[in-house]
């Protein structure tokens, strides 16, 4: 046999043995695979609508709470590192892809011989190497697979930075917002306990009332006044970390969003969708699974390190005293190899083991990320409609506290009444005030958490996995 048809059959004999790939072949869990119920115990059943999945925020109406997540989406620093982190692996898919193919080096040398009788000569040298490592039984190409799950990862990875950061920057709006909304309810409350202690003063000085009613209401009044220095506290607080989510520094950058303005109201009939929608409207869940995808391309890895590996080398060179010669004779070699590991103390047969277990560990992570969505999602549908209950009965329980505070106030003035059931009463008035701003506040932070939980917010980000 020819050298020719030798090492054609070498090659017929590598690419038959390439077909086959170590390891088990990857195979997605399907819903029912992993328990996943067929609607959500506290949800309605109606499908979401993607456009509003994807831009929720916008359903609150509100212009600037707008600008600020397009401003954080453009230059949030968590994002930008997420960014770089899913760059650096799609370099990894590329470096484990280059190991598919043949490496080429070339070299070339020029030098001049002296010797004593002061004559000389000149040598010239060309030369090409080229190696080849066979992949025989797929172990390089179960390593491509692997990087390209982990490439496909840290998108999904950073499409959860994405909605993390949006939450947080919508739960620090609604935050400030209620913050100034408790202010303003103050304020205002302020008013009336001061016109209240100059009743209680002019009532004593009038013999009408005892120096007990001016001191209620100069203690109602200093207690009420000691709080505005907790909601502006809470003001600021707010407006830093918004400007961080944003990418700025504290200070000036949020002076647009100091004045009052109302708590942004949520949409109503919030759609829950479906469980095995969920799983793919979450990035955290796609994550995992890639995960469980890249570490069984791995154990395909390890397995491949237990057969044998075939390699071919070839080399072409010239070499010549003169320039003009260097191609007259051209010699070339090639070269393949076949080896075998007989014995390495089990290291490789560990190898193999121990990444079963990360393939394990790989699919419990999974699941568990799959259970906790869900959990997220119910959790969600009862806080919301929680709140909703909750703004509806503070709503009547505030319009009854304010009736009661005119009239008392009515009483006072007219000596119908004393301070202490006054105080009684407008306290009453500021706590169910602020209570029915809270509650306010909670609806939209509900509608905040269901959509978090349900993976809105990256869908549109170009290349479907987050960037």
């Amino acid at each position: 046999m020819s050298v020719r048809w030798r090492y054609a059959t070498a090659l017929a004999v590598s690419a038959s043995l390439a077909a086959c790939s170590a390891g088990p072949d990857y195979r997605p869990s399907t819903p029912s695979d992993l328990g996943v119920p067929a609607a959500y115990g506290a949800g309605s059943g109606a499908a979401i609508d993607p456009a509003e999945l994807a831009a929720w925020w916008k359903g609150f109406n509100d212009s600037a709470l707008d600008a600020l997540v397009d401003r954080a989406v453009a230059a949030n620093l968590d994002l930008a590192q997420a960014q770089a982190r899913l760059r650096q692996a799609r370099e990894a898919s590329i470096q484990a892809g280059a190991d598919l193919l043949p490496t080429a080096s070339a070299s070339g040398g020029a030098g001049r011989n002296f010797d004593s009788n002061q004559s000389d000569s000149g040598s010239y040298s060309l030369g090409i190497d080229a190696d080849w490592q066979l992949d025989l039984f797929g172990g390089v190409r179960r390593a491509v697979e692997a990087a390209r799950a982990d490439e496909a990862a840290s998108g999904y990875d950073l499409a959860s930075v994405r909605i993390a950061i949006i939450a947080e920057l919508v739960t620090n709006y609604i935050q400030l917002r209620l913050a100034q909304q408790q202010l303003d309810i103050t304020e205002d409350t302020l008013r009336y306990q001061r016109d209240n202690y100059d009743i209680a003063r002019w009532r004593v000085q009038a013999g009408l009332a005892s120096s007990l009613d001016e001191q209620q209401a100069r203690t109602q009044l200093a207690q009420t006044e000691a709080s505005l220095a907790e909601f502006r506290t809470s003001i600021r607080g707010a407006l830093n970390r918004i400007a961080v989510l944003t990418a700025q520094a504290p200070g000036a950058a949020t002076s647009s969003l100091e004045p009052i303005a109302a708590i942004p109201r949520p949409p109503d009939g919030v759609a829950a969708g479906f469980p095995a929608d969920t799983l793919r409207q979450r990035p955290d869940v796609r994550s995992s699974e890639r995960s469980l995808a890249a570490a069984t391309g791995r154990l395909g890895v390890a397995e491949a390190q237990l057969l044998p590996s075939l390699s071919l080398n070839g080399s072409l060179g010239t070499s010549a005293l003169t320039t003009g010669g260097l191609f007259d004779t051209i010699t070339g070699s090639l070269f393949a190899g076949i080896s075998q590991i007989l014995f390495d103390g089990g290291a490789r047969a560990s190898q193999v083991r121990a990444q079963q277990a990360a393939v394990d560990g790989a699919y419990a992570t999974y699941r568990q990320t799959v259970l906790t969505a869900l959990e997220d999602v119910e959790n969600a549908l009862v806080a919301l409609s929680s709140a909703d209950e909750r703004e509806r009965q503070f709503a009547i329980a505030r319009e009854a506290a304010s009736n009661s505070a005119l009239l008392a106030r009515l009483q006072y003035q007219s000596g119908l009444t004393d301070f202490q059931t006054l105080s009684n009463i407008e306290t009453s008035l500021l706590s169910s005030s602020n209570s029915l701003a809270s509650s306010r506040a909670a609806q939209a932070l509900a509608v905040v958490q269901l959509y978090n939980a349900l993976g809105g917010g990256w869908q549109t980000t170009g290349n479907g996995n987050g960037e």
